[in-house]
């Protein structure tokens, strides 16, 4: 569940991906590989923020979280399968771009003011990770280092495939990738539904 959230959300379209890619087109790879890593300085407090309200919260609170995440990874994955049909590569907002030595700094201020690390949280990561972490704290950092593996080692290898060829960027293998997210997270939206619905029996 880590690796497919994690790689996901490191391939879909969003603020941070774009400010890999348009740092790595101006100033290199090196600048686009900070830009990547901004998610280890920035999600900590969000963690511990969203794990902390659902493990004082009543079950049937983590229950409905974990619902309503499942029911919005699967919109994410039918909206991103539809958008890999035609989606191009994001592009350089044509403003000059900061050097390597800010660029950590610059994904670090983009990925707090974005509302999706702190909606991925509140509502999938965290009662994924909170029930994880109840059965077995092992489990849950298992968890999160496959998930940061993924999101932050995408981007990363992005950045080094775009600091290679710069100008020549490859659209078709980029919506094949895409569209690949799509089906896993269509995937961990039923692994969602499943582990929280209120299925008879239970």
């Amino acid at each position: 569940m880590g690796l497919t959230l994690g790689l996901s959300a490191g391939v879909s379209p969003g603020p941070l991906l774009a400010l890999v890619i348009s740092t790595t087109v101006r100033s290199g790879p090196a600048g686009g590989v900070r830009v990547a890593a901004s998610p280890l300085v920035t999600d900590l407090p969000v963690i511990v923020l969203a794990v902390t309200v659902l493990s004082l919260a009543p079950g049937w609170v983590l229950s409905a979280a974990g619902v309503a995440g499942g029911l919005f990874v699967l919109k994410l994955g039918a909206s991103t399968l539809q958008e890999a049909r035609s989606t191009d590569l994001p592009q350089p907002s044509g403003k000059d771009e900061p050097p390597p030595s800010a660029a950590l700094w610059h994904g670090v201020i983009v990925n707090l003011l974005s509302p999706h690390p702190w909606l991925f949280w509140m509502s999938i990561g965290g009662p994924i990770l909170t029930t994880a972490w109840q059965r077995e704290p092992a489990t849950g950092a298992v968890f999160l280092v496959g998930f940061y593996l993924m999101l932050v080692g995408s981007k990363v290898v992005l950045a080094l495939l775009l600091g290679s060829v710069r100008q020549r960027l490859n659209r078709r293998w980029y919506r094949r990738l895409l569209g690949f997210s799509g089906v896993l997270l269509l995937g961990a939206a039923a692994g969602l539904l499943a582990e929280f619905l209120p299925w008879p029996g239970r």
